[in-house]
């Protein structure tokens, strides 16, 4: 049976939109996408680089699989939108490289150039991660 998990603190509150942050389903934790939100004040204006709303989207993956009982060193999949592909795509792979550093641990992941996110943002992430064995 499906977990569906709310994470106090984690931005945006699932009050303002019907979602949960994240789904634990069938050993796997599904991560709804997350905008570069500050959880510490959630009605800030967006940063205007792409290298610190990247940073913000992380943070609140972080805050997620953390609070889940998980770990991004073990994600599996990770689908990341960028409403500026061309200018964009360097400056965010800069920041995920922080994050997936290692090359024999490096998860599936899909990119792609959309019209438009929420709050206008430059980008969205969600993630697919497993349980640590």
């Amino acid at each position: 049976m499906p977990r569906y998990i709310k994470v106090a603190g984690a931005a945006p509150s699932p009050k303002t939109v019907r979602y949960s942050h994240a789904v634990e389903a069938g050993g796997l934790l599904h991560v709804t996408g997350q905008l570069p939100i500050d959880p510490d004040n959630p009605d800030a204006p967006l940063p205007t680089s792409i290298e610190e709303q990247t940073e913000l989207a992380f943070r609140n993956l972080d805050l997620i699989v953390e609070a889940a009982g998980y770990s991004l060193s073990n994600t599996a999949f990770v689908r990341i939108f960028l409403t500026e592909f061309d200018r964009d795509f360097a400056g965010m792979n800069s920041v995920y490289h922080r994050y997936f550093n290692d090359d024999a641990r490096m998860p599936g992941r899909t990119t792609v150039g959309v019209a438009k996110l929420g709050r206008n943002a430059l980008v969205e992430i969600d993630l697919v991660v497993e349980r640590q064995a």
